[in-house]
């Protein structure tokens, strides 16, 4: 199989910490590879040594063939990286920046520009080329952020928790740039504490929690190892919630989980709805939502780690981000 990115028992340790304990990662060529986790879980950390900015003590790593330690030279000349925090010199304007990135990497300046009024017309920055970066929103320093690292034109692309702070708006428009990206060839590692954007984004999933993989698997195949399903009832009327969550509780054997009016509980066994719908009919209750769905990304997660995604920053984390 054709790997743009393969890892290999990747090892790190600050002082008495372990950031990564032993990592595998494989991420196919023209896919998006999601490497989920709360912060601290050691993502920064892996996205640092496959852009060779770290060494790990032990395992080894390859990019588009090359060793990242070897090799780091050619890996450079192949890869593009996005950081958590924008790094485009504010007090430059949008065009200023990656005219300026394109003469750093010795592209002669007619190139430079050519390739800059490009990326600008991208990422629908064009209005704002003129603009010195200060004055841009938070999308759009993330836009142009990304559109730097897409100067040399990537084989692979390392987007790490790139739309952190953004908008829903913004957020959506980096997700469509991330398709379009991927639909022209290039690869992506994408991490991210966001559920929902490893399951709109991602190919194949690494769950990274504690410095180590986890699970590994497409979305679906995630999903499908929770073993349920969760089963959510919203009453016409609030009133009737009391009624709803003791009913669901009797016939799940399980303490369900109320949200503002709906009841939610898991269950293995589709049986469960009708049970539930004839139930709820005996205590003369009337019912707005009723459903049985797949499992999110966010029950898989939990199942597997035992806490949400969104978990409070390690010291770790924060030195290495």
């Amino acid at each position: 199989m054709n790997h743009a990115v393969l890892a290999e028992g990747l090892a790190k340790r600050f002082g008495e910490t372990t950031a990564l304990d032993g990592v595998d990662l494989a991420a196919r060529t023209g896919t998006v590879l999601g490497l989920l986790g709360p912060n601290g879980a050691g993502k920064t950390t892996a996205v640092r040594i496959l852009t060779t900015l770290l060494t790990p003590d032990s395992g080894h790593a390859r990019v588009c063939g090359h060793d990242v330690v070897r090799d780091a030279h050619q890996v450079r000349q192949l890869i593009g990286l996005t950081g958590q925090n924008a790094s485009v010199d504010e007090m430059l304007t949008g065009a200023e920046n990656l005219l300026l990135i394109g003469r750093l990497l010795g592209h002669p300046r007619a190139q430079a520009k050519s390739r800059a009024r490009e990326l600008l017309a991208q990422f629908d920055l064009t209005d704002a080329a003129s603009r010195a970066a200060k004055t841009y929103s938070g999308g759009m320093r993330r836009r142009l952020d990304l559109a730097a690292s897409l100067v040399s034109r990537p084989r692979v692309l390392f987007l790490d928790e790139p739309t952190t702070g953004l908008d829903p708006r913004s957020r959506l428009g980096m997700w469509q740039i991330v398709r379009d990206l991927v639909a022209d060839g290039v690869t992506v590692l994408l991490t991210t504490q966001y559920l929902e954007e490893a399951d709109q984004l991602a190919d194949e999933i690494a769950v990274v929690d504690h410095g180590r993989v986890i699970a590994t698997g497409t979305p679906a195949e995630l999903k499908a190892r929770t073993g349920a399903q969760p089963l959510v009832v919203r009453p016409a009327d609030p009133a009737d919630l009391p009624v709803v969550v003791s009913v669901v509780r009797d016939l799940a054997g399980s303490e369900p989980t109320v949200a503002g009016s709906s009841v939610t509980v898991s269950v293995t066994d589709p049986a469960l709805l009708p049970a539930v719908v004839r139930g709820l009919d005996d205590a003369r209750v009337l019912i707005a939502e009723l459903a049985l769905r797949d499992a999110s990304l966010d029950e898989v997660f939990l199942g597997l780690t035992g806490h949400r995604p969104a978990a409070a920053e390690t010291d770790l984390e924060r030195t290495s981000a």
